[in-house]
């Protein structure tokens, strides 16, 4: 059955529906797998597994005040809009909307629905005043990259592994010395050693991202992330096209634009875009399609694992 065929514009997905979405998550199925599958909107099934992910929950969280008043094909349209549009205020978002879906709702009902969906940076600044009224406070309007969310953020670059040695008191993490082309090497903890066997690891080429808040792993700062394909059983370490060096950017052609400099772990960019990352029947490493690769020279693939999540 159609599943969002029987929802009803007063109706929350069932608890039923959220544990499909998460089981198939956990078994390596895309976002775009699991729309296609339960026949629903990517944006839906994208909110559950984050849901998820932040706190381990399914179930859906009781809202205060009253339903939704917009049917589910508006709330898309309400989520594109404040994804595609850098607008001042809730009132210009409920104008453009209104503009795109034909809908009218007040700006109230957008404010909440806006909550709802996650964008609480983009609707938090507005509060109530001594006399019960809602106000704007005087602030600039959010960039463009607060709202975005796609691989075009990541900084992905081509790195050389010129040293590894797993850690004494663990049989599973490895610290490497990368050369990313930058002044000085970045030192790189992984989870490898169970998979790669450390003379592979030695004198290779890697896949970095680079951008991610460095972080302490077994009381050794982390400075970027080797990424892999992956499954329970298996991973593989991404190969660079055959001529990249350190410091080759890996692109997507699809999705143009400049990485942050520092992803704000707060905005989970990195864990919302991986849920878009596979390797293809082919092996290559792709976003939505899009093939990760360095300009003028090839792109990325797993050696053996088609198919599969990419971490």
């Amino acid at each position: 059955m159609h599943l969002c065929g029987i929802m009803g514009r007063r109706e929350e997905l069932s608890d039923f529906q959220r544990g499909t979405i998460v089981g198939c998550h956990m078994c390596k199925k895309s976002v775009r797998e699991i729309s296609a599958l339960l026949q629903l909107p990517r944006s839906t099934v994208s909110a559950v597994i984050l849901k998820w992910k932040r706190g381990g929950i399914t179930t859906a969280l009781p809202r205060s005040g009253r339903p939704h008043k917009l049917k589910e094909e508006d709330r898309q349209v309400l989520e594109k809009v404040a994804l595609e549009n850098c607008l001042p205020s809730v009132e210009a978002i409920a104008t453009e909307f209104q503009s795109a879906s034909g809908t009218t709702v007040s700006p109230r009902t957008v404010r909440r629905e806006l909550r709802e969906m996650g964008f609480r940076g983009r609707v938090s600044t507005y509060n109530k005043t001594k006399g019960g009224e809602k106000a704007e406070k005087t602030q600039a309007a959010p960039s463009q990259d607060e709202v975005k969310v796609d691989v075009s953020r990541l900084d992905m670059r081509v790195g050389h592994v010129i040293s590894a040695l797993q850690l004494p008191d663990s049989d599973s993490v490895y610290v490497q010395q990368v050369d990313v082309g930058e002044a000085s090497h970045r030192t790189v903890v992984s989870s490898l050693a169970k998979h790669t066997p450390l003379d592979q690891m030695q004198n290779r080429l890697v896949v970095l991202l680079c951008n991610l808040k460095p972080a302490k792993i077994k009381g050794v700062l982390s400075q970027a992330l080797i990424i892999c394909a992956s499954s329970p059983d298996k991973v593989e370490i991404l190969d660079p096209p055959s001529g990249a060096v350190p410091g080759d950017r890996v692109i997507f052609q699809d999705f143009p634009g400049e990485a942050d400099k520092e992803l704000n772990p707060k905005q989970e960019v990195w864990e919302q875009v991986q849920t878009d990352l596979r390797t293809d029947g082919q092996c290559i490493a792709r976003y939505k399609g899009a093939a990760f690769e360095v300009i003028g020279k090839g792109v990325c693939k797993a050696q053996t694992m088609s198919n599969s999540e990419i971490k």
